[in-house]
């Protein structure tokens, strides 16, 4: 697996060829190599992009692989959902086969077969059907009114477990949304619907696509920077 010296830190990354992406994408996950995703470009290309993105790349490797308490997910954890954490409670219900999540509107509520604490990864599965859940239901919403606010129409809406993006425009003017969207604040999820609104009209990131989103939305560089914080993928 080829290797990138950065300063002090040492980049492993793997390349996955996709003929359908326009361009190259990249994922830091917990404790995995790089992921490297895109059109189909030898080593010593994919060593350029990577160098193009290291010092994003190395923020978020530190960021990903802190050691974190919140692994084990017992009562007083914190779980998040649009931009803040919320407290957990944590019961064990033997009657159950499988573990439940419900949010009260002021915390989580974790129901567990297996006792009072639950892995993170366990539990993940079903805070992401949550997250699909309130996606569905509140993200078409917030869609309509930015189609207003801008006069700028996709053609429909999804929701859609991607690899190395939070969302995405395709070629027919569709958006799709990464669930874990929902765990953003309400202004980045904005944020994130407009910038796929204006790929309706420019695809690429170019001057014009930039200056069509600071049209509608001026601060767009904030809420861009606090999506560069948040630990998932970028586009290259």
């Amino acid at each position: 697996m080829p290797v990138l010296q950065y300063g002090q830190s040492i980049i492993e990354w793997r390349f996955q060829a996709d003929a359908k992406l326009k361009r190259h994408y990249v994922t830091v996950e917990r404790g995995q190599p790089v992921l490297l995703r895109g059109p189909m470009v030898g080593e010593a290309e994919q060593e350029a992009l990577v160098r193009r993105r290291a010092r994003w790349i190395k923020d978020k490797l530190a960021l990903v692989n802190l050691p974190q308490g919140s692994d084990a997910i017992t009562t007083g954890s914190r779980l998040r959902y649009c931009g803040r954490t919320y407290f957990t409670e944590v019961r064990h219900c033997p009657d159950l086969t499988r573990p439940r999540l419900t949010f009260t509107a002021s915390r989580f509520i974790v129901e567990n077969p297996d006792g009072s604490v639950i892995q993170f990864d366990a539990l993940m599965p079903w805070l992401e059907q949550f997250y699909r859940d309130r996606a569905h239901e509140k993200l078409p919403v917030r869609l309509r009114y930015w189609e207003r606010q801008t006069g700028l129409q996709a053609r429909g809406a999804r929701i859609r477990h991607f690899q190395s993006r939070w969302a995405s425009c395709d070629a027919q003017n569709v958006l799709e949304f990464h669930p874990r969207v929902m765990e953003l604040p309400t202004s980045v999820q904005d944020y994130v619907i407009v910038h796929e609104l204006c790929h309706t009209v420019e695809k690429n990131h170019t001057k014009a696509f930039w200056t069509l989103v600071a049209q509608h939305m001026p601060d767009w560089r904030r809420q861009h920077q606090i999506l560069e914080q948040s630990a998932f993928g970028d586009s290259m």
